[in-house]
Protein backbone atom coordinates (compact mmCIF):
# COMPACT_ATOMS: atom_id res chain seq x y z
CA UNK A 1 0.00 0.00 0.00
CA UNK A 2 0.68 3.93 -0.50
CA UNK A 3 -0.35 6.85 1.07
CA UNK A 4 -1.40 9.58 -1.03
CA UNK A 5 -2.07 12.86 0.79
CA UNK A 6 -3.33 10.40 3.75
CA UNK A 7 -5.38 8.02 2.10
CA UNK A 8 -4.37 4.65 1.12
CA UNK A 9 -4.19 3.68 -2.56
CA UNK A 10 -3.44 0.33 -4.57
CA UNK A 11 -0.37 0.51 -7.00
CA UNK A 12 0.19 -1.95 -9.85
CA UNK A 13 1.61 -4.86 -7.64
CA UNK A 14 -1.63 -4.30 -4.96
CA UNK A 15 -3.80 -4.00 -7.87
CA UNK A 16 -2.69 -7.75 -9.09
CA UNK A 17 -2.66 -9.24 -5.47
CA UNK A 18 -6.02 -8.50 -5.20
CA UNK A 19 -7.50 -9.37 -8.47
CA UNK A 20 -8.12 -12.96 -9.26
CA UNK A 21 -8.21 -14.26 -12.90
CA UNK A 22 -10.41 -17.19 -14.20
CA UNK A 23 -8.88 -20.20 -15.08
CA UNK A 24 -10.09 -20.22 -18.41
CA UNK A 25 -8.72 -16.46 -19.30
CA UNK A 26 -7.09 -17.76 -22.61
CA UNK A 27 -10.57 -18.21 -24.26
CA UNK A 28 -10.43 -14.14 -24.45
CA UNK A 29 -7.99 -14.55 -27.23
CA UNK A 30 -11.13 -15.99 -29.60
CA UNK A 31 -13.64 -13.30 -28.36
CA UNK A 32 -14.39 -9.97 -28.02
CA UNK A 33 -17.34 -10.70 -25.55
CA UNK A 34 -17.47 -9.91 -22.01
CA UNK A 35 -15.87 -13.23 -20.74
CA UNK A 36 -13.21 -14.24 -18.07
CA UNK A 37 -12.97 -10.92 -15.97
CA UNK A 38 -11.60 -12.09 -13.17
CA UNK A 39 -13.04 -11.13 -9.27
CA UNK A 40 -11.81 -8.85 -6.89
CA UNK A 41 -13.83 -9.46 -4.12
CA UNK A 42 -17.19 -10.27 -4.55
CA UNK A 43 -17.47 -7.74 -7.68
CA UNK A 44 -15.38 -7.22 -10.79
CA UNK A 45 -12.11 -5.38 -11.42
CA UNK A 46 -12.40 -1.83 -11.22
CA UNK A 47 -10.80 -1.76 -14.65
CA UNK A 48 -13.30 -4.19 -15.89
CA UNK A 49 -16.43 -1.94 -14.77
CA UNK A 50 -14.60 1.19 -16.21
CA UNK A 51 -14.82 -0.58 -19.41
CA UNK A 52 -18.25 -2.31 -19.97
CA UNK A 53 -19.36 1.87 -18.80
CA UNK A 54 -17.66 2.74 -21.75
CA UNK A 55 -18.89 0.35 -24.35
CA UNK A 56 -22.30 0.97 -22.53
CA UNK A 57 -22.15 4.76 -23.76
CA UNK A 58 -20.86 3.75 -27.03
CA UNK A 59 -23.95 1.81 -27.54
CA UNK A 60 -26.14 4.50 -26.79
CA UNK A 61 -24.33 7.35 -28.55
CA UNK A 62 -24.49 4.81 -31.59
CA UNK A 63 -28.17 4.85 -31.29
CA UNK A 64 -29.24 8.53 -30.72
CA UNK A 65 -26.21 10.41 -32.74
CA UNK A 66 -27.50 11.52 -36.10
CA UNK A 67 -26.13 10.66 -39.28
CA UNK A 68 -23.75 13.28 -41.23
CA UNK A 69 -26.15 12.98 -44.66
CA UNK A 70 -23.96 15.78 -46.59
CA UNK A 71 -21.12 14.31 -45.47
CA UNK A 72 -22.42 10.89 -46.75
CA UNK A 73 -23.16 12.27 -49.84
CA UNK A 74 -19.98 14.39 -51.12
CA UNK A 75 -17.88 11.35 -50.18
CA UNK A 76 -20.14 9.36 -52.32
CA UNK A 77 -20.27 12.19 -55.48
CA UNK A 78 -16.21 12.07 -54.85
CA UNK A 79 -15.76 8.45 -54.42
CA UNK A 80 -14.07 7.64 -57.97
CA UNK A 81 -15.30 3.82 -58.32
CA UNK A 82 -19.17 4.94 -57.42
CA UNK A 83 -18.94 7.85 -59.82
CA UNK A 84 -17.43 5.90 -62.66
CA UNK A 85 -20.30 2.82 -62.06
CA UNK A 86 -23.39 5.31 -61.29
CA UNK A 87 -24.05 8.14 -63.50
CA UNK A 88 -26.73 9.41 -61.38
CA UNK A 89 -25.93 11.40 -58.08
CA UNK A 90 -26.93 10.05 -54.84
CA UNK A 91 -30.04 11.52 -53.56
CA UNK A 92 -31.44 12.07 -49.66
CA UNK A 93 -34.51 11.19 -48.31
CA UNK A 94 -36.63 11.00 -45.41
CA UNK A 95 -38.86 8.57 -43.41
CA UNK A 96 -42.03 8.99 -42.07
CA UNK A 97 -40.45 9.29 -38.92
CA UNK A 98 -40.43 12.76 -38.04
CA UNK A 99 -36.93 12.37 -35.64
CA UNK A 100 -34.98 10.39 -33.86
CA UNK A 101 -37.25 10.22 -30.78
CA UNK A 102 -40.29 10.04 -32.98
CA UNK A 103 -37.95 7.02 -34.90
CA UNK A 104 -37.14 5.05 -31.91
CA UNK A 105 -40.93 5.29 -30.58
CA UNK A 106 -42.54 4.38 -33.71
CA UNK A 107 -40.91 2.01 -35.68
CA UNK A 108 -43.56 1.45 -38.11
CA UNK A 109 -42.50 5.10 -39.50
CA UNK A 110 -38.93 4.32 -40.08
CA UNK A 111 -40.71 1.65 -42.60
CA UNK A 112 -41.78 3.91 -45.09
CA UNK A 113 -41.19 6.72 -46.87
CA UNK A 114 -42.64 10.60 -45.93
CA UNK A 115 -45.09 11.58 -48.84
CA UNK A 116 -42.88 14.31 -50.03
CA UNK A 117 -39.49 11.78 -50.50
CA UNK A 118 -42.29 9.19 -52.18
CA UNK A 119 -43.38 12.07 -54.67
CA UNK A 120 -39.66 13.21 -55.41
CA UNK A 121 -38.63 9.22 -56.08
CA UNK A 122 -41.44 8.83 -58.39
CA UNK A 123 -40.75 12.60 -60.31
CA UNK A 124 -37.44 11.16 -61.06
CA UNK A 125 -38.52 7.45 -62.50
CA UNK A 126 -41.09 9.59 -64.60
CA UNK A 127 -38.33 11.96 -65.64
CA UNK A 128 -35.72 9.12 -66.19
CA UNK A 129 -38.31 6.42 -68.41
CA UNK A 130 -36.29 3.38 -67.54
CA UNK A 131 -36.03 0.61 -65.19
CA UNK A 132 -33.03 -0.29 -63.10
CA UNK A 133 -31.70 -3.94 -62.01
CA UNK A 134 -30.44 -2.61 -58.48
CA UNK A 135 -30.59 0.21 -56.35
CA UNK A 136 -28.49 0.34 -53.02
CA UNK A 137 -29.98 2.08 -50.16
CA UNK A 138 -28.38 3.59 -47.22
CA UNK A 139 -29.82 4.23 -43.68
CA UNK A 140 -28.88 5.12 -40.06
CA UNK A 141 -30.67 2.34 -39.05
CA UNK A 142 -29.74 2.09 -35.36
CA UNK A 143 -26.23 3.01 -35.82
CA UNK A 144 -25.37 6.07 -37.33
CA UNK A 145 -21.64 5.03 -36.39
CA UNK A 146 -22.04 2.24 -38.35
CA UNK A 147 -23.27 3.36 -41.51
CA UNK A 148 -20.63 6.43 -41.67
CA UNK A 149 -17.87 4.04 -41.06
CA UNK A 150 -18.76 0.87 -43.55
CA UNK A 151 -21.33 2.65 -45.93
CA UNK A 152 -18.73 3.83 -48.41
CA UNK A 153 -15.97 1.04 -48.45
CA UNK A 154 -18.75 -1.86 -49.09
CA UNK A 155 -20.63 0.15 -51.66
CA UNK A 156 -17.47 0.24 -53.48
CA UNK A 157 -16.44 -3.40 -53.02
CA UNK A 158 -19.92 -4.67 -54.22
CA UNK A 159 -19.89 -2.06 -57.29
CA UNK A 160 -16.42 -3.39 -58.24
CA UNK A 161 -17.59 -6.92 -58.53
CA UNK A 162 -20.60 -6.00 -60.21
CA UNK A 163 -18.12 -4.29 -62.88
CA UNK A 164 -16.50 -7.65 -63.16
CA UNK A 165 -19.97 -9.65 -63.67
CA UNK A 166 -20.34 -11.08 -67.50
CA UNK A 167 -24.09 -9.75 -67.20
CA UNK A 168 -23.96 -5.94 -66.86
CA UNK A 169 -26.08 -4.45 -64.40
CA UNK A 170 -27.92 -0.82 -64.50
CA UNK A 171 -27.34 0.43 -60.59
CA UNK A 172 -29.83 3.54 -59.56
CA UNK A 173 -28.46 6.30 -57.85
CA UNK A 174 -27.71 5.71 -53.95
CA UNK A 175 -30.66 6.74 -52.09
CA UNK A 176 -29.81 8.06 -48.46
CA UNK A 177 -32.67 7.45 -46.10
CA UNK A 178 -32.77 9.64 -43.12
CA UNK A 179 -34.33 8.07 -40.16
CA UNK A 180 -35.18 4.96 -42.11
CA UNK A 181 -35.61 1.24 -40.89
CA UNK A 182 -35.01 -2.20 -43.24
CA UNK A 183 -38.49 -1.71 -44.76
CA UNK A 184 -37.92 1.42 -46.50
CA UNK A 185 -36.05 0.25 -49.22
CA UNK A 186 -38.95 -1.40 -50.41
CA UNK A 187 -40.65 1.92 -50.76
CA UNK A 188 -37.41 3.14 -52.86
CA UNK A 189 -37.72 -0.07 -54.76
CA UNK A 190 -40.96 0.21 -55.79
CA UNK A 191 -40.73 4.17 -56.85
CA UNK A 192 -37.27 3.33 -58.92
CA UNK A 193 -38.96 0.32 -60.78
CA UNK A 194 -36.08 -1.45 -59.70
CA UNK A 195 -35.88 -5.39 -59.35
CA UNK A 196 -33.36 -5.77 -56.68
CA UNK A 197 -32.81 -3.40 -53.57
CA UNK A 198 -29.74 -3.80 -51.38
CA UNK A 199 -30.39 -1.43 -48.03
CA UNK A 200 -27.25 -0.97 -45.78
CA UNK A 201 -27.84 -0.04 -42.25
CA UNK A 202 -26.56 0.33 -38.50
CA UNK A 203 -28.00 -2.79 -36.63
CA UNK A 204 -28.39 -2.46 -32.55
CA UNK A 205 -25.16 -1.72 -31.29
CA UNK A 206 -23.73 -4.51 -28.78
CA UNK A 207 -21.58 -3.72 -26.31
CA UNK A 208 -18.51 -5.14 -28.03
CA UNK A 209 -20.05 -3.64 -31.67
CA UNK A 210 -21.69 0.05 -31.54
CA UNK A 211 -20.84 0.25 -35.36
CA UNK A 212 -22.40 -3.03 -36.72
CA UNK A 213 -23.49 -3.15 -40.14
CA UNK A 214 -25.94 -5.13 -42.08
CA UNK A 215 -27.03 -5.64 -45.46
CA UNK A 216 -31.16 -6.62 -46.49
CA UNK A 217 -30.99 -8.01 -49.79
CA UNK A 218 -35.02 -8.07 -51.58
CA UNK A 219 -36.14 -9.48 -55.05
CA UNK A 220 -39.25 -7.58 -56.39
CA UNK A 221 -39.72 -5.30 -53.27
CA UNK A 222 -42.66 -3.38 -52.66
CA UNK A 223 -44.51 -1.73 -50.22
CA UNK A 224 -45.67 -4.17 -47.28
CA UNK A 225 -42.58 -6.86 -48.45
CA UNK A 226 -42.64 -10.02 -45.38
CA UNK A 227 -39.30 -10.15 -44.00
CA UNK A 228 -39.29 -13.91 -44.92
CA UNK A 229 -38.90 -12.18 -48.87
CA UNK A 230 -35.22 -10.99 -47.75
CA UNK A 231 -31.32 -11.85 -47.23
CA UNK A 232 -29.51 -10.70 -44.28
CA UNK A 233 -25.60 -10.37 -44.07
CA UNK A 234 -24.95 -8.97 -40.64
CA UNK A 235 -22.24 -7.95 -38.49
CA UNK A 236 -20.29 -6.14 -41.18
CA UNK A 237 -17.25 -4.89 -39.48
CA UNK A 238 -13.53 -5.32 -39.99
CA UNK A 239 -13.69 -6.88 -36.08
CA UNK A 240 -16.76 -9.21 -37.38
CA UNK A 241 -17.53 -10.16 -41.50
CA UNK A 242 -15.01 -7.41 -43.48
CA UNK A 243 -15.27 -5.56 -46.30
CA UNK A 244 -14.35 -8.58 -48.88
CA UNK A 245 -16.11 -11.44 -47.13
CA UNK A 246 -19.66 -9.22 -47.06
CA UNK A 247 -19.25 -8.45 -50.90
CA UNK A 248 -18.12 -11.26 -52.30
CA UNK A 249 -21.24 -12.75 -50.22
CA UNK A 250 -23.28 -9.93 -51.43
CA UNK A 251 -22.66 -10.83 -54.99
CA UNK A 252 -23.06 -14.01 -54.82
CA UNK A 253 -27.11 -13.88 -53.55
CA UNK A 254 -27.49 -10.70 -55.86
CA UNK A 255 -26.30 -12.90 -59.34
CA UNK A 256 -28.68 -16.01 -57.45
CA UNK A 257 -31.45 -13.58 -56.67
CA UNK A 258 -31.31 -12.11 -60.44
CA UNK A 259 -30.74 -15.63 -61.75
CA UNK A 260 -33.83 -17.04 -59.59
CA UNK A 261 -35.61 -14.04 -60.02
CA UNK A 262 -36.50 -14.28 -55.84
CA UNK A 263 -34.52 -13.59 -52.56
CA UNK A 264 -35.49 -14.89 -48.97
CA UNK A 265 -35.99 -18.30 -47.42
CA UNK A 266 -35.66 -19.71 -51.11
CA UNK A 267 -32.36 -18.27 -51.73
CA UNK A 268 -29.42 -20.10 -49.54
CA UNK A 269 -25.43 -18.46 -49.19
CA UNK A 270 -23.52 -21.35 -51.00
CA UNK A 271 -20.82 -18.94 -51.56
CA UNK A 272 -18.44 -20.85 -49.11
CA UNK A 273 -18.41 -24.70 -49.62
CA UNK A 274 -18.53 -27.19 -46.62
CA UNK A 275 -15.49 -28.62 -44.25
CA UNK A 276 -13.81 -31.17 -47.02
CA UNK A 277 -13.61 -33.35 -43.76
CA UNK A 278 -17.59 -33.40 -43.40
CA UNK A 279 -19.77 -34.87 -45.92
CA UNK A 280 -23.17 -35.03 -45.60
CA UNK A 281 -25.29 -38.13 -46.46
CA UNK A 282 -28.92 -37.41 -49.09
CA UNK A 283 -29.36 -40.45 -49.55
CA UNK A 284 -32.20 -41.22 -47.44
CA UNK A 285 -34.13 -37.84 -49.12
CA UNK A 286 -34.02 -35.96 -45.65
CA UNK A 287 -33.10 -32.61 -45.45
CA UNK A 288 -29.04 -31.49 -45.37
CA UNK A 289 -31.02 -29.29 -42.58
CA UNK A 290 -31.24 -32.33 -40.40
CA UNK A 291 -29.01 -35.00 -42.06
CA UNK A 292 -26.44 -36.52 -39.36
CA UNK A 293 -23.19 -36.28 -40.83
CA UNK A 294 -20.90 -38.89 -42.32
CA UNK A 295 -17.65 -38.76 -40.75
CA UNK A 296 -14.88 -40.89 -42.36
CA UNK A 297 -12.14 -41.53 -39.68
CA UNK A 298 -8.89 -43.39 -40.55
CA UNK A 299 -8.72 -46.50 -38.56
Amino acid sequence: MKKNGGKESLDKRDEDKVTHENPWQKLKTFTSARIALGRAGTSIPTKQMLSFQLDHARAIDAVHSALDIPTLLTNFRDSTIISRRISGKPMAVNSRALDRFDYLQRPDKGRQLSESSWETLRNFCSETETTFDLVIVVADGLSATAVRRHAQPVIEGLLTLLSEDEVSWSVAPIIVVSQGRVAVGDDVAECLNASLVVTLLGERPGLSSPDSMGMYLTWGAQRGARDSSRNCISNIRPQGLNYPEACQKAFYLMREARRRKLTGVNLKDRSSTLDSDVTLNHSNGSSFLVAAPNYTQEK
